[in-house]
């Protein structure tokens, strides 16, 4: 194993924080070695590092800056067969359950309480034998346009992902953001054809993005749909961009933008309540976000690159807890959102040994 990796094996055996990931579509290996056990927070958005928060922004955890060793690496191209598992093998219990979850979602969007809910499940796979350098690996050379990482705390634990979903990205006054939503599984099929549903979910998003960005940006550019395939899955994308009025800050932005109708519905604030009343488990860092806050790691701009932390997975005690969820509107069917929940899920599956 090259230097790089056997460092950060022995950062970990050490039990001190690190983060280690790549930006969509880098050449480049970024590892964030934490030179001590301190449990820091971000306070204001003010802070130098990276940044690790959950789903209810009452962990907002820093890996500073100031306190860690940077190092880089150049991606190298590692041969690897991805896992293909039966995807009929499921737990009906499970299924039965999220389809309940979901049942109950569309019962109450057609009561009129909110227009679009994001429900969400979690999935344990037994890992038989687990090496984080390898599958972190595995991950970036299967998903190079997202955001691969793998984050570890001793107080926080450990977790990885390859996320699709950018939040923000802010270089002083300039910003861009995306709204991504909608599912569909690749097939041989050379056009993707989206239902209304798929649609209308999209752009939900993408209207609640815009509507709140106006509030801070003096302007504001929005791309056209179009379809964007990660891994074996589509989903349809908007690119957002502008620039921020100057007594805009960064945790203005921020706190209006999480949690995104991508990962909590609309309106926010009923579709929030229904997401922790019903789905029975706690997300923590699930449908958090993460990343790059006010660095300099890549060059010498100071800027942020924050992403929403979708296709995760927690690593505990042998076993890894997968994180998969799904945009409900009144025209879902609960069947079909399973399907879609265990399509997500192989987003993980596909680099585990179990």
């Amino acid at each position: 194993m090259n230097p790089f990796f056997l460092k950060i094996k022995k950062h970990k055996e050490q039990n001190l924080p690190f983060v280690l990931y790549s930006k969509p579509n880098s050449k480049n290996l970024i590892g964030i070695l934490q030179q001590n056990d301190t449990l820091y927070k971000v306070s204001d958005y003010s802070e130098k590092g990276f940044v690790f928060a959950s789903f209810d922004e009452k962990q907002l955890i820093l890996i500073p800056e100031s306190e860690s060793e940077i190092i880089r690496i150049d991606k190298e191209t590692t041969v690897f067969e991805p896992i293909e598992t039966d995807e009929l093998n499921f737990n009906s219990e499970e299924k039965k359950q999220y389809e309940d979850l979901v049942s109950k979602g569309i019962e109450t969007i057609k009561n009129d309480e909110f227009k679009k809910v994001v429900l969400s499940r979690s999935e344990i796979v037994n890992l038989t034998e687990f090496d984080f350098a390898v599958v972190f690996q595995h991950l970036v050379q299967l998903y190079p346009t997202t955001f691969c990482y793998c984050f570890f705390h001793p107080e926080i634990g450990f977790w990885m992902g390859a996320t699709p979903e950018q939040l923000l990205k802010a270089n002083g006054n300039i910003f861009e953001t995306t709204a991504l939503a909608g599912t569909q599984k690749a097939s041989s099929e050379t056009e993707i054809i989206w239902k209304h549903k798929e649609k209308e979910e999209q752009q939900y998003v993408t209207d609640f993005i815009v509507k709140r960005l106006r509030e801070f940006a003096a302007s504001v550019v929005i791309s056209e749909p179009y379809s964007f395939k990660v891994g074996s899955i589509w989903h349809i994308k908007t690119d957002i961009s502008g620039v921020l009025k100057d007594n805009s800050t960064l945790k203005e932005v921020i706190d209006t933008l999480h949690p995104t109708p991508a990962v909590c519905g609309l309106p926010k604030k009923k579709a929030k309540a229904f997401i922790l009343e019903n789905e029975n488990y706690d997300r923590t860092f699930y449908t958090g976000f993460l990343g790059e806050l006010n660095s300099s790691f890549e060059g010498s701009n100071t800027s942020s690159d924050l992403f929403v932390n979708l296709r995760s997975m927690q690593i505990q005690d042998n076993k890894a807890t997968l994180y998969m969820g799904c945009g409900i509107t009144k025209e879902s069917i609960p069947e079909k959102e399973w399907e879609e929940s265990v399509n997500k899920s192989m987003t993980m599956k596909r680099v585990l040994k179990k």
